[in-house]
């Protein structure tokens, strides 16, 4: 038998209220808790809800100071961009003007050295001072070689209107003689002029210049010239050419390496066994001149005719005096003749023109 109480006797229903009651009070119990433990959990959730939005503007506020710490150091690269690339171009600058000032130093060098390995000449002035701007101008006459064909000739006249007069008529019918004639054709005649020339001086570096040579026989001076400087106790070396320019006193010797006429120049005075006893002759440095430009123009010869198509009908005396007598003859158009050249068909031959400065 079970030693609980029935729930039909008084005592029983009795135990079991009071059974109900301690579970309900166990239950308000828990609720009371669980109550306790919401608002807890609340109040945790919260004060998180609180941090995390603490936290999110201080991550807000950190990215803002960052992106602005980023922009000032882009800004400083940016910055030292700009420095480092204005310092490349100022020392592209100074590398620029150093190697102009390193080229201006070369070209004064190679001056001094032009104007020291000029041997040295009595000179005597006979000429007359100015105010700068009122002296003589320094005029060239070009000599201009004109190729000529066969069966052409020139005609220089002695007045511009008369070789005008000519070139107008453009054909002419030269008299031979009875019936005989002979048609030629006139053509105006242009040459080339260097209207600029500039000239750049160079020391050779195998060539030297000897000068202060005595009044002797020119081969004998030559092979002592040559036994000197030939000796590499003399300071020279191998000689690959060597003469004696007797209008101006003076001897180019040309030696075989590069570095012979260097030393010599840097002596400059040598004493040499020449005629009698020995000489001190003067050495100095042998200067090239290269044309590093050269402006070309062309001029019309106002005197000058070309006569065309003069065929081989009698030998060239003979028809250079008819063409000669032609030309002449007022009825003919002509007039005085200064020069005259006929170049025979088959033949070819040079014509040299002098331009003086009043014809440029």
């Amino acid at each position: 038998m079970s030693d609980e109480p029935s729930e039909e006797t008084l005592e029983g229903l009795r135990a079991l209220i009071q059974n109900e009651k301690d579970k309900l009070s166990q239950l308000e119990q828990e609720q009371k808790d669980l109550d306790q433990s919401i608002r807890e959990t609340q109040n945790l959730t919260q004060q998180f809800r609180v941090r995390t939005q603490n936290l999110q503007q201080d991550l807000d506020l950190d990215q803002i100071r960052t992106k602005d710490q980023e922009a000032q150091d882009q800004e400083q690269l940016e910055l030292g961009k700009q420095e480092e690339q204005e310092l490349k171009m100022e020392l592209e600058q100074v590398y620029s003007e150093l190697s102009e000032e390193e080229a201006k130093m070369e070209k004064l060098r190679a001056r001094v050295d032009v104007f020291s390995g000029a041997p040295e000449r009595s000179v005597v002035f006979c000429g007359h001072t100015e105010r700068p701007g009122k002296g003589p101008l320094f005029n060239m006459e070009p000599l201009v070689e004109y190729p000529m064909e066969g069966g052409t000739a020139f005609i220089i006249f002695e007045e511009e209107e008369v070789a005008q007069r000519i070139l107008s008529m453009h054909k002419h019918k030269v008299d031979l003689g009875g019936e005989f004639h002979l048609n030629v054709e006139v053509r105006p005649v242009s040459i080339i002029l260097p209207s600029s020339v500039q000239v750049q001086a160079q020391v050779c570096p195998r060539r030297i210049l000897v000068s202060c040579l005595p009044q002797m026989d020119k081969a004998r001076l030559e092979d002592k010239l040559y036994i000197h400087f030939s000796q590499a106790k003399n300071g020279g070396g191998a000689v690959d050419e060597w003469h004696v320019q007797e209008e101006s006193g003076t001897a180019v010797i040309t030696f075989m390496q590069d570095n012979i006429a260097k030393g010599l120049t840097d002596v400059e005075f040598h004493d040499v066994k020449l005629s009698e006893g020995t000489n001190r002759v003067r050495v100095t440095p042998f200067i090239n001149g290269n044309v590093t430009d050269l402006q070309t123009r062309f001029k019309l010869c106002q005197r000058t005719v070309l006569l065309t198509g003069i065929p081989d009908i009698a030998d060239p005396e003979t028809l250079q005096d008819l063409l000669e007598i032609h030309f002449q003859k007022k009825t003919s158009g002509g007039g005085e003749i200064e020069a005259i050249l006929y170049c025979p068909v088959g033949q070819t031959r040079t014509a040299l023109f002098h331009t003086p400065q009043k014809d440029k």
